[in-house]
């Protein structure tokens, strides 16, 4: 007689895989998506609002459809995951919503109306470096108008931002749309005697820039130089520029030469835009964006959004190269300290700008284009810091309890009358007795339990516990209060009156 081992397999080694999550990846419990959710729904709400239309791509296009991040090399895996199918085509997983949008426009351009707006939301994926709140899976939440040559375009995302900003609960002075053109930045370039067609350098340093948000002005310049050693030791290599012009592209960035007021005091976008042009001289580049920006500014001030809600930064960069005329950036400003004390910075959470020449990759035509992404992740960390969308509002399940296994078909009939009446109910499926059973609903943050042992069978009736009334009963001190409460906290109702005993109980803790 063979003697088996009730273990479970194991490989030719005898090891089992460890239980681990890969690098750059997280886990989302049932209170985030709940208030991931909730936020998501709201953003939806504006974007309709402003006559967006939802669309949906496949997580996976050919590598060549996205396009960007494909080093020259034999497997293209350098910021993107990618793979070969059995046709030995290349296969990624998209790092953005934006280059699939291209790809389905170019498909679909006879038969889409011009413009074409969209919105989307869905993960998104970066083989990059993880790291302190960079993930190599995020979501994002993308609007796109595509086939409007118009800066009317860029105004409306600029404000579609603030709207969006102000629904989420998050009051003016709390946040700042902050615009850019990558024109002003091209004309920058060319002012610290960058050539045109050095277009690794000018990348190099555009990146470089666009880590303003978390390095500061110390880590730009080390990146804009020789380079920076993180904090894991490793090492990025910098664009390698002279300390003259280093210091040229900071003073325009970081100089507080740039800003002009009004004579209130009050921040002006006009004038400052009035003084790009003596700090980049005669820039062709740089000439076209302060026209499109100040039309842009015109625009949103006509609309009654002053330049404290939206207003020019020239340090926003947007570190994509696909973009080819103003970029923004919104922030959350409050300062927060966190559970240690330590002061956090909330930074950019909704950002875009415009592409003209993406889907022109598959058409050869130009076709404008300009779009902007919510960072989900990073926008619900920064809404929870402020105390807004915790998620942790939904009640449990009421929990129907099993006293006698022989009457599950009872119990199970129970929890098909709550549920018929739209009520959120479960039966106990493990094995367990009524102690655990109790704790078990405790833990699923239950608001009551379901109690019906053969004494309450034979008089038709089922016991209802109230568990968040229970928990509060051993802090009253008055016996009378505490028997009074007590009677609430459990009580007998009539198998037929099942639906109205729960809903009294729910009705306790309704907002």
């Amino acid at each position: 007689m063979t003697k088996t081992d009730d273990k479970p397999a194991q490989g030719p080694d005898n090891s089992r895989p460890e239980a681990r999550l890969p690098k750059g990846l997280q886990d989302s419990s049932a209170q985030e998506i709940r208030a991931t959710e909730a936020m998501l729904a709201t953003i939806k709400t504006v974007f309709e609002r402003y006559g967006f239309e939802p669309l949906a791509t496949p997580a996976i296009e050919y590598t060549d459809a996205l396009g960007k991040f494909l080093p020259d090399q034999d497997r293209p895996n350098e910021g993107v995951f990618s793979f070969q199918d059995e046709d030995e085509q290349w296969l990624s997983l998209r790092y953005d919503l934006t280059a699939p949008l291209a790809r389905y426009v170019a498909e679909n351009y006879q038969t889409l109306p011009k413009p074409f707006r969209r919105y989307q939301t869905g993960p998104v994926w970066r083989n990059e470096k993880p790291g302190p709140g960079r993930f190599r899976q995020f979501t994002q939440f993308d609007a796109d108008t595509v086939g409007a040559a118009s800066i009317a375009a860029d105004a409306e995302l600029c404000m579609l931002a603030a709207d969006t900003m102000e629904a989420l609960g998050v009051p003016r002075g709390d946040y700042v749309v902050k615009v850019n053109s990558r024109k002003i930045l091209d004309g920058l370039l060319e002012g610290a005697g960058l050539p045109a067609d050095d277009t690794k350098t000018r990348l190099t340093v555009l990146r470089a820039i666009d880590k303003y948000d978390r390095l500061g002005e110390d880590g730009v310049r080390a990146l804009l130089g020789k380079g920076r050693k993180d904090d894991s030791g490793d090492f990025t290599k910098g664009a390698g520029l002279p300390e003259d012009k280093i210091q040229f592209i900071c003073d325009f960035l970081f100089g507080r030469d740039l800003e002009r007021f009004e004579n209130d005091g009050s921040y002006s976008n006009v004038n400052t835009l009035v003084g790009l042009s003596a700090a980049l001289g005669s820039s062709p580049s740089a000439e076209e964006a302060i026209e499109d920006l100040e039309e842009l500014f015109e625009l949103v001030s006509a609309s009654g959004y002053g330049s404290d809600r939206i207003r020019f930064d020239a340090s926003i960069v947007r570190g994509l190269e696909y973009y080819t005329g103003p970029v923004f950036e919104t922030e959350l400003t409050p300062t927060i300290k966190d559970s240690r004390g330590q002061t956090l910075r909330l930074g950019s959470v909704m950002s875009g700008g415009r592409y003209d020449g993406l889907v022109a990759r598959f058409t050869g035509e130009q076709v404008p284009a300009t779009g902007i992404s919510v960072g989900v992740s990073r926008l619900l960390f920064g809404l929870q810091l402020l105390g807004k969308y915790r998620g942790d509002s939904a009640q449990g399940p009421v929990v129907v309890l099993v006293f006698d296994k022989d009457r599950l078909a009872d119990y199970q009939r129970m929890v098909q009358t709550l549920r018929a009446a739209d009520i959120r109910a479960e039966l106990y499926l493990g094995s367990s007795g009524m102690k655990a059973q109790m704790k078990y609903a405790d833990k699923r943050g239950s608001p009551c339990v379901i109690i019906q042992g053969g004494d309450e069978k034979a008089r038709g009736e089922v016991q209802i516990k109230d568990l968040v009334l229970g928990a509060t009963l051993t802090k009253i001190e008055d016996r009378e209060e505490y028997l009074k409460k007590q009677a609430d906290a459990q009580f007998p109702v009539p198998e037929a009156d099942l639906v109205a005993g729960v809903r009294k109980v729910l009705g306790r803790y309704e907002a």
